[in-house]
């Protein structure tokens, strides 16, 4: 007899969940309940991408019982895969927002101020919506009580710039109406990505007592003055070598192989510059060998931070209270320096925060950092 469509995770309406059992007509096998229904909206910065992890724990508290959809653009996919909380991991593409338009959602959570990413939000069917849509005339709005704070942030550059000391995970946790417990970011490798690092490490001699330094040395094209100069990455690199008692690996992406090309040009065969057109999972593998990076206000300090390492990182442009090291690093910046944080793509002030970087205050961090695991 036949019977309703089982609402459980594993059934497709396509093929059996197991061999030679017909989940319709004779009931789930194994039920997981699917529960509430949330779809995560987060389509910009791959960092962002990462740092918006931190709220899957809070969701999965709130709702346990709950399936957890993410649409995110292709390049960013690869982060979340593998990821215990999420169910479905969907490309922003056509074929994916075809099906996000038949389901009927409890909850839609927008991280983003972007017209796309809010127009979407307005276009699907949800119960709930949180964060961030649009109005009749396209301008982008909160869409509840709690995104408030988070939209005026947008709003307000005294605000951002000089009054607020929450990260971004405390507003965003706020904004999608969660309790923040200074959750961290979820990112996983896999046993096969585990083996390829221990490999490289022998391809490449590196032992597991060695002192590895690896550099995060470029940013996004978006924002490119959110990166050391090439002389300042060749001073650091130099002080470093001349302890004796350090590896440097160079980090980076696709953005990054000419600059990382010429560094390691300059120092010959001393350093190690790993491969930067290999896609963000195996640059993942590549930044979790050091034990320290040392890095911008970038998707790579992000990385760092999921992968819990010990980060050096430096701002200027951008704002250091929105970033959480969750005790793994410091930040380093200009108290006194007028127009740092911007956010501006075009300085008019001839850099000042990114000359102004504490070269030496890095290697005392690094020295710092090592000497104290050594006593451990």
């Amino acid at each position: 007899m036949q019977k309703e469509i089982p609402s459980c995770k594993r059934f497709t309406g396509y093929k059996p969940c197991y061999p030679n059992h017909n989940c319709w007509i004779d009931g789930c096998k194994d039920n997981i309940p699917i529960g509430k229904k949330i779809l995560i909206i987060n389509l910009d910065a791959m960092g962002d991408v990462l740092m918006t992890t931190a709220q899957l724990p809070a969701i999965k508290r709130k709702f346990p019982e709950s399936t957890i959809y993410w649409i995110t653009l292709k390049v960013a996919a690869p982060l979340l895969y593998f990821n215990q909380y999420i169910d479905f991991v969907l490309e922003y593409n056509f074929e994916s927002l075809s099906i996000l338009q038949q389901i009927e959602f409890d909850y839609l959570m927008n991280v983003d101020k972007s017209q796309r990413s809010c127009a979407l939000l307005n276009s699907l069917n949800a119960k709930n919506k949180l964060g961030f849509g649009l109005n009749k005339d396209g301008k982008i709005i909160p869409v509840n009580e709690a995104a408030h704070y988070n939209y005026l942030l947008g709003m307000d550059d005294h605000l951002k710039f000089k009054v607020n000391q929450r990260t971004g995970q405390d507003y965003l946790a706020e904004t999608f109406e969660l309790d923040y417990q200074r959750d961290e970011y979820v990112f996983n490798l896999t046993e096969d990505e585990v083996k390829f690092i221990s490999n490289y490490k022998k391809s490449i001699g590196i032992s597991d007592s060695d002192r590895i330094v690896g550099f995060n040395t470029g940013c996004s094209e978006l924002y490119p003055n959110k990166k050391m100069t090439i002389e300042q990455h060749i001073y650091l690199i130099e002080k470093l070598l001349s302890l004796g008692k350090y590896k440097i690996m160079l980090l980076g992406g696709p953005e990054d192989t000419e600059r990382n090309k010429f560094i390691s040009e300059y120092f010959k065969d001393k350093i190690i510059n790993t491969p930067t057109n290999e896609g963000v999972r195996r640059g993942a593998c590549y930044e979790a060998i050091p034990q320290i990076i040392v890095t911008g206000d970038s998707f790579g300090m992000h990385l760092a931070i999921a992968l819990k390492k010990y980060v050096i990182a430096w701002f200027g442009v951008s704002c250091w209270t929105e970033i959480d090291l969750y005790g793994r690093g410091v930040k380093l910046y200009q108290k006194d320096l007028f127009c740092s944080p911007c956010w501006k793509k075009v300085c008019p002030y001839d850099l000042e925060c990114i000359k102004m970087i504490d070269l030496e205050r890095i290697i005392a961090e690094i020295e710092n950092y090592f000497n104290k695991s050594v006593m451990k």
